[in-house]
């Protein structure tokens, strides 16, 4: 052996494992304790409450929704949706740190899909909620049958109109659909219509009335469905409709450009609850609605 050649001393711990056999060239051969130590190392980390807790703090400094993950926000379309879905199979839904690093990352570059309008933030829209008037009462005499065939022909009325002006239906609730809009006036012109088309449905001699509300203002959409105090408004004033009228609230007729209602043929009156009906609640106490009637 060369006197000059220098061979390094290994600590006998970090250099062979000799239960840990592996195979090079057809000959045994003895690996290193230490990438098994910093596989530990790390997977410990990934556990640890403290790391995990410090992660989801910084998380609420991101942009974004900092709840972003759960059921809630992942479920619906979206790209960033359905890669959360997919890691969520992957590594599962039990606290790490990695799963909470993952989960900044896609929270960042929902946030990020906001900001160019392909994730929705805090736009203003116009929310449509419907309602067929006295529906459970008819529908209970008339039957399965025939209420399905009356709620796809009345699927076929209203649906399409809302489509066909920039509109998405969010849900349907049994007889009643939730729908947004990109502007009051696109949503007046479908409710118009909408109800154009459902004066000519008819089953079994009965024709259905359909209350319906609009009101604008600025929801947060979580896993495709839409959020906040002005969802909550929609639905309250399409319940002001009654027996079939066609209500806005007064931000919606603030949004209307000055022709619509003229080139429509419409007025608005102000919406007064009578004495017998119950208060609307959930509401601000200055909102102000309004009734859609023929000029």
């Amino acid at each position: 052996m060369d006197p000059d050649v220098v061979i390094p001393l290994i600590p006998a711990e970090l250099s062979e494992d000799p239960e840990d056999p592996d195979e090079l060239d057809g000959q045994p051969r003895r690996r290193g304790r230490f990438p098994g130590q910093l596989s530990a190392l790390v997977n410990a980390a990934n556990q640890r409450g403290d790391i995990i807790g410090a992660i989801r703090k910084a998380r609420e400094n991101l942009p974004g929704d900092p709840g972003f993950g759960d059921p809630l926000s992942v479920s619906g379309p979206g790209g960033v949706r359905a890669v959360a879905r997919a890691a969520d199979k992957l590594v599962g839904d039990s606290p790490s740190a990695a799963r909470e690093l993952g989960l900044g990352a896609l929270q960042v570059w929902q946030a990020m899909l906001e900001r160019v309008g392909k994730g929705r933030g805090s736009d203003e829209i116009t929310i449509m909620f419907t309602d067929l008037v006295a529906f459970s009462s008819w529908s209970l005499a008339a039957g399965d049958e025939v209420t399905l065939d009356l709620l796809r022909r009345v699927a076929k009325a209203i649906e399409p109109p809302i489509v066909d002006r920039g509109g998405q239906v969010v849900k349907r609730m049994g007889d009643g659909v939730m729908a947004v809009f990109p502007s009051a006036d696109r949503a007046v012109r479908a409710a118009i219509a909408a109800k154009e088309n459902l004066s000519a449905v008819s089953v079994d001699g009965y024709r259905p009335q359909m209350r319906l509300g609009l009101h604008t203002g600025s929801p947060r959409e979580i896993g495709g469905d839409w959020l906040g105090i002005d969802v909550n408004i929609a639905a309250r004033v399409m319940e002001a409709g009654g027996n079939g009228n066609t209500m806005l609230s007064g931000a919606t007729l603030d949004a209307l450009k000055s022709e619509t209602l003229e080139e429509l043929g419409l007025g608005v009156k102000p919406y007064r609850r009578s004495f017998f009906a119950a208060p609307l609640s959930g509401v601000p106490e200055d909102l102000r609605i309004f009734r859609l009637e023929a000029e």
